[in-house]
């Protein structure tokens, strides 16, 4: 049931590969509520991808970008205001790639080169994109910047590798931009820890549904699903979180602050019977 939480508002929505994705579920709900936005993608994200499906049910037009580009960006910010008749409200940074995870390294023979293209894909991103909003002004007045991040930028996982690095990064610049757009147009600047979460990336980690299973079970709500996740987004979006800014929100179930429970106790237990 819509609120028309995001009812005049405008932005762009990164990310949305397929029905899993979490973007794709952001921009579902961002139209059921009333917002009008641009969707974009890397080029070959969106050869693989279903982005064409998306823009049809939501009536939203696509500008190709590569993130890493400042060129693509400047199109794409510029391009967004030229479609959408105006600033921006909001946008969402859900763009994260690591060839060392796809190609199967471990932490200790991570391909440095590929290494770098995490962080710069992953991380740096974020900076280049709202670096080229700062010099277009392209933000309206209590705009919102939502990125999605993961628990491994404070804690190590197995298998997560040079991505930890990059949401540890993508988390400061976060705060650090949050402070500066702050100043300058009362924008605000968070990222979501997300709970693992069973997409085209999340799957094509090692061990992921170990670590899914874990995740379930440890937490007291279980793991958030990729549709809470969406609403989430949509409230930080929205004009009810205005003074929520530079902030890394935990949103999975409970797992960032609980110890053990008592299914992970069942489970050693049994194990050991």
């Amino acid at each position: 049931m819509s609120s028309n939480l995001l009812a005049g508002k405008v932005g762009i929505i990164s990310g949305a590969l397929n029905e899993e994705s979490i973007a794709w579920k952001v921009a579902l709900k961002a139209h059921a509520e009333g917002a009008r936005f641009v969707l974009t993608n890397a080029p070959l994200a969106m050869r693989m991808g279903e982005i064409n499906k998306l823009s049809e049910q939501c009536n939203a037009p696509i500008i190709p970008a590569d993130a890493t580009s400042m060129e693509d960006l400047e199109k794409l910010f510029s391009g967004a205001q030229e479609q959408l008749g105006g600033k921006i409200d909001f946008v969402l940074h859900s763009i994260g790639m690591s060839a060392n995870i796809r190609k199967g390294k471990h932490y200790g023979e991570l391909n440095y080169e590929w290494y770098q293209k995490t962080l710069d894909v992953s991380a740096m991103s974020l900076h280049r994109m709202l670096a080229v909003a700062e010099k277009q002004d392209a933000f309206n007045e209590w705009g919102s910047v939502v990125a999605l991040s993961y628990i491994a930028a404070q804690r190590a996982f197995l298998d997560y590798t040079d991505m930890s690095q990059a949401k540890a990064m993508l988390e400061s610049i976060a705060r650090s931009y949050g402070q500066r757009l702050g100043k300058l147009k009362k924008v605000r600047v968070n990222t979501i820890s997300q709970s693992p979460t069973k997409t085209t990336a999340g799957t094509g980690i090692s061990g992921f549904d170990a670590f899914f299973e874990y995740a379930d079970r440890l937490s007291p709500l279980g793991n958030a699903p990729a549709e809470a996740c969406a609403d989430y987004c949509i409230s930080l979006f929205s004009d009810l979180t205005r003074y929520v800014t530079m902030q890394n929100l935990m949103h999975d179930g409970g797992f960032s602050t609980t110890g053990i429970s008592e299914e992970i106790v069942e489970l050693i237990t049994n194990s050991k019977a």
